[in-house]
């Protein structure tokens, strides 16, 4: 077992789902703002992106060399098509924000209860239990 893939695409999912929920706290932190334009990411076309550049970024050569860092904390963001604006021109629908928020929350306690898993399968490993 290799530490360095012990958490595999999970420690992206996991900054990436954090970076999200920033994102859409923002979103709903600003439902009163005049003009705020709402935002998201396509998650999986973003972890997709990081992880094809993974393979593409440099390596290390030796040991002593420290990998690369395997977030990039600029993520492309994108407008949300509002299914009705408001008259001041806000596109936040609370609702909307609500439920994509408490799907991104529970999906990133997913993913690190998938990481905390991994992580007492490799101490149960090496205690030799």
């Amino acid at each position: 077992m290799n530490i360095d893939n012990l958490f595999g695409i999970h420690e992206n999912a996991l900054n990436l789902r954090i970076k999200r929920a920033e994102v859409l706290a923002s979103n709903l932190a600003n439902a009163d703002t005049p003009g705020y334009k709402a935002k998201d990411m396509d998650f999986n076309d973003v972890l997709k992106d990081i992880s094809s550049n993974q393979s593409k970024g440099m390596m290390t050569t030796n040991p002593a060399h420290i990998a690369n860092s395997t977030y990039n904390a600029d993520v492309p963001l994108m407008y949300r098509e509002p299914l009705q604006t408001s008259l001041d021109g806000n596109t936040v629908d609370t609702q909307i924000e609500s439920a994509k928020l408490a799907e991104n929350n529970m999906r990133l306690l997913a993913s690190l209860r998938i990481m905390d898993m991994k992580i007492k399968s490799f101490t149960t490993a090496l205690r030799g239990e």
